[in-house]
C-alpha cells in the first residue's frame, strides 16, 4: 500500500508542472458546477429570487442567451490572448536567457490558475445557455444561473488584469533569478537542515553487489522513507550510484548493496526511483546552479552581451554558493542511529569547477566581471564551510581565472587592476 501511495504521489507531482494540469482541474469543476446549478434551478431557486430579489434575475430568455453568447465569445478572446502572451514569454525566455528555463516556467501555478479560471467560466456559461429551452411562448430561463455566469465574468477580467501584470514581471530577468535562487535556497536549506543529525560512517561498497536500472530518464525523487523500511527490514544496506538529477541511462548501475538480493526485492527497491524527462529546481538545488551559469554566459554571448545581467547572475550565484559551503559533500540516511543509504552528491570542488569553466570561456576578457568574480571568490573564503578544503578549491578557481583574464586582456592597467584585486587574496598572476 505504502509503495502504491508512492508512486502516486510521485506522479501527481510530475502532472501538475504540466501547463495544462490547473486549466483541466478548473474546467472540470466548472463542467460539474454548472450541472449542480441546473439542479438548484429545478428545486426553484431562480423563481424564488424573481419573488424576494427580481433585480437580481434575468427574466428574458433572448436577453440571457445574448448575455451568454457574448460572453462566451469574449472569454474565448481572453484565453487566445492569454495563451499567445504565455508562449511569447516562453520563447523569449529561452532565446534570450536558457531553454533550461522552460520547464520551471510552464510550472508556473499562477497562470495555469488563470487559464483554469477563464475555462471554469466559459464552460459554465455554455452549459447555462444550452439549458435555456423554449416552452411554448416563453423561455425557461435559469435567471439565477445566468446572474452567476456574469459575476465569474467580472472574475475572470481581474483575473486577466493580474495575468498581463504578472507575466510582464515574469519576462524580467531579475525576476526570474529570484525565483530560482529562492527555490534553490529553500531546497538547499532543507538539505542542510537534515544533515545536523548525520554522520559520515558508512562501510565501503567496493566490492558490493551492482543492480541497474531499468528505465532512463532524469533522476528526480527518491523515496528515503520506503528505502529505508526495505533495508531495515532486509537487514541490508545501499549505496546510490548516480547524483541525483543526472540523466540516468537504462543498464547502468544504479545502487550497491552489501548482499546478494531476490529479483522481488529489486523490484521493490526500484519502485522508489522516480524518473522524469524534465528537470526542476524544486527537486534538485544543482539545476539551479546550472540554470543561473547558462544566463551569464548567455549575457556575455557575442550576440548578446550584456555585462549587467552578468552580474545579477554572479550575485545570486555567490548567494548560493555561500549556503552550498555550509552543506557536506557526502550524505547518508540514518535511522535509530544507523546509516542504511548512502547517496553519491556533486563534490563543492566540482560544482565549483563546472560553473567557473562555462563563465571564465565568455567573461575572462572583461575586467569589470574578473574583478566581480575576484570579489566573488574573497566573500566566499570568508564564509562558514563544512569542510576546510573548500577554501582551497576557491582559491585554485580564483587562480584559473587570473591565469586566463591575464591571456585574454591586453590592457596593462586592467591586469594591474586584477593583480592588485588579486593581492587582496593572496593570489599571484604567473
Amino acid at each position: 500500500m505504502r509503495q502504491l501511495f508512492n508512486r502516486t504521489i510521485s506522479f501527481f507531482n510530475v502532472l501538475e508542472s504540466k501547463i495544462a494540469f490547473y486549466p483541466t482541474l478548473f474546467a472540470f469543476i466548472g463542467f460539474n458546477f454548472a450541472f449542480f446549478m441546473l439542479y438548484l434551478e429545478n428545486l426553484g431557486i431562480s423563481e424564488y429570487l424573481v419573488e424576494h430579489l427580481p433585480v437580481l434575475v434575468v427574466d428574458n430568455g433572448d436577453t440571457a442567451m445574448t448575455i451568454l453568447s457574448s460572453l462566451i465569445a469574449g472569454l474565448i478572446s481572453m484565453v487566445v490572448f492569454s495563451f499567445s502572451m504565455v508562449m511569447l514569454l516562453l520563447s523569449q525566455a529561452s532565446n534570450n536567457y536558457s531553454p533550461r528555463l522552460l520547464p520551471g516556467l510552464i510550472s508556473d501555478r499562477r497562470h495555469q490558475i488563470i487559464l483554469g479560471v477563464y475555462l471554469f467560466t466559459i464552460l459554465y456559461c455554455i452549459f447555462i445557455l444550452f439549458s435555456i429551452q423554449p416552452t411554448g411562448d416563453e423561455y425557461q430561463i435559469p435567471g439565477f444561473s445566468v446572474l452567476l455566469g456574469i459575476l465569474q465574468t467580472v472574475i475572470s477580467i481581474y483575473a486577466f488584469i493580474y495575468f498581463i501584470h504578472n507575466i510582464s514581471q515574469s519576462i524580467q530577468i531579475s525576476n526570474i533569478l529570484q525565483n530560482i535562487a529562492d527555490t534553490a535556497k529553500s531546497r538547499l536549506q532543507l538539505l542542510i537542515d537534515k544533515e545536523e543529525d548525520q554522520h559520515d560512517e558508512f562501510p565501503d561498497s567496493k566490492n558490493w553487489s551492482n543492480y541497474h536500472s531499468d528505465t532512463s530518464g532524469y533522476l528526480q525523487n527518491i523515496s528515503f522513507t520506503n528505502l529505508t523500511d526495505i533495508c531495515e527490514k532486509n537487514d541490508i544496506l545501499i549505496h546510490i550510484l548516480p547524483v541525483k538529477g543526472i540523466f540516468v541511462l537504462s543498464g547502468i548501475p544504479l545502487f550497491k548493496a552489501n548482499k546478494e538480493l531476490d529479483e522481488e526485492t529489486v523490484k521493490l527497491i526500484l519502485s522508489n526511483f522516480n524518473f522524469s524527462r524534465e528537470e526542476l529546481v524544486a527537486d534538485n538545488y544543482v539545476l539551479a546552479f546550472k540554470q543561473i551559469t547558462e544566463i551569464v554566459v548567455k549575457a556575455m554571448s557575442p550576440g548578446i552581451n550584456d555585462p549587467g545581467t552578468a552580474i545579477n547572475g554572479i550575485d545570486y550565484l555567490t548567494e548560493l554558493l555561500a549556503l552550498r559551503m555550509q552543506k557536506k559533500d557526502s550524505s547518508v540516511i540514518i535511522r535509530d542511529n544507523k546509516a542504511y543509504i548512502k547517496l553519491n552528491t556533486i563534490d563543492f570542488e566540482d560544482l565549483l569547477y563546472n560553473i567557473m569553466a562555462s563563465i571564465r570561456t565568455y567573461c575572462k576578457h572583461d575586467i569589470t566581471l574578473v574583478q566581480k568574480l575576484l570579489l566573488m571568490f574573497y566573500y566566499l573564503e570568508k564564509q562558514q564551510a563544512d569542510q576546510s578544503d573548500y577554501s582551497e578549491n576557491l582559491r585554485r578557481e580564483a587562480k584559473n581565472l587570473l591565469t586566463d583574464a591575464k591571456q585574454a586582456i591586453s590592457n596593462e592597467q586592467d591586469i594591474e587592476k586584477a593583480t592588485a584585486l588579486a593581492k587582496t587574496f593572496n593570489l599571484q598572476i604567473s
